[in-house]
């Protein structure tokens, strides 16, 4: 999660970065993502895809999110009826 903050190593950051300034960056990450460039474009990507692909399909259509676009993000948790639905 340090990597990179600062152009220091993270064995650097963890010696030099207060604990105040870390929690810092943790409210920064939860609230924006995360601070690399490359899975900051997938995900905004994705979520283009998502919402181009929900505007343009047929009513009835599977609802696609933006995790079903970005390999690296993490699963979508689904919704109870979405798991029961999905057991049969």
């Amino acid at each position: 999660m340090l990597n990179g903050i600062g152009g220091r190593t993270i064995a650097e950051a963890q010696e030099n970065m207060t604990y105040p300034e870390f929690l810092t960056w943790v409210k920064y990450r939860r609230l924006r993502g995360s601070l690399h460039p490359g899975m900051r474009f997938e995900i905004a990507l994705a979520q283009f895809q998502a919402n181009y692909f929900n505007g343009r399909t047929a009513k009835g259509s599977p609802t696609l999110y933006q995790q079903d676009f970005a390999p690296h993000m993490d699963p979508r948790v689904q919704t109870l009826e979405e798991a029961m639905e999905s057991w049969d």
